[in-house]
């Protein structure tokens, strides 16, 4: 593998020309009371892609450290998800509005809205993403996608969705991406550090030891060199700079093959196993 020149201002662009910073911030568990200061760590560490939900109940933190930043709204890139149904198009379209008054006001928008979890079920799977493309269209969501998907809920959007393929598809990291790459849909990969779980893995502390930095630090790097947009989280300023710290290495082809090998599949989920069948 080339030595690839990776930059922390590098995006990826979407299926409808917007552009996707590829790396990212997680908010999850991150509590109402820490999840402005550690957003704006991470903006003060350089990170502009800032990734959270309604599930997180922490949206209009994550708005209030973008606008306590200083830094341009048009800089900053949002992601969040909605996690259930209201039961019609009009009352999931109100949920959305919700979401983006939360984080940008009454005026605002967010960059990219995803449908939280496809294990809502095939019709509210269908009104969850018509409300979202009417957002969409409306331009409250420069883009939208898709959350813990697989192969046979992408191809089920075909028979109701008018924007279609999903412009994003964001997996657990042990998750089986392969079928979004091909389609042009860019992975976001969350739970990139396997939550410290492989801390004490020795291929990974191996490859760490060889390029002297931290094992969450070659995680991060592998996610970006899968070419992936990987949402590393932390509520510690050092941990969060470290993170975004990647940039100054680079896995050579054998430790890409090694770390690829640690694949468990659906037994090394620790999240959510994404099925490939409806």
């Amino acid at each position: 593998m080339a030595a690839t020149k990776l930059k922390i201002t590098d995006a990826a662009p979407l299926l409808n020309s917007v552009s996707i910073p590829r790396l990212g911030f997680g908010s999850y568990l991150s509590t109402t009371n820490q999840c402005t200061a550690s957003c704006l760590e991470s903006l003060k560490a350089e990170y502009r892609h800032i990734d959270t939900a309604q599930y997180y109940e922490n949206e209009k933190e994550v708005g209030n450290a973008v606008k306590q930043s200083g830094i341009p709204r048009s800089e900053i890139f949002i992601t969040t998800k909605v996690v259930e149904p209201k039961g019609s198009i009009e009352k999931s379209y109100e949920s959305l509005l919700n979401s983006v008054r939360a984080i940008d006001g009454e005026d605002g928008y967010v960059d990219l809205f995803l449908i939280h979890n496809a294990a809502v079920g095939t019709g509210p799977r269908k009104e969850l993403w018509l409300a979202l493309e009417r957002l969409y269209k409306e331009g409250k969501t420069k883009s939208i996608g898709v959350s813990n998907y697989g192969v046979g809920h992408i191809e089920e959007m075909k028979e109701y969705a008018s924007v279609w393929p999903p412009h994003v598809n964001q997996l657990e990291v042990s998750s089986p991406p392969q079928f979004s790459k091909p389609k042009g849909i860019v992975v976001e990969a969350y739970c990139p550090l396997v939550r410290n779980q492989k801390a004490e893995d020795s291929t990974l502390t191996a490859i760490a030891k060889n390029h002297h930095v931290s094992g969450a630090q070659v995680l991060v790097r592998y996610s970006l060199q899968k070419d992936w947009v990987p949402l590393p989280k932390s509520d510690t300023p050092s941990r969060i700079v470290a993170n975004a710290d990647v940039y100054g290495f680079h896995l050579e082809k054998d430790e890409m093959d090694k770390l690829d090998a640690l694949d468990q599949g659906k037994n090394g989920s620790i999240c959510l196993a994404v099925s490939n069948s409806l």
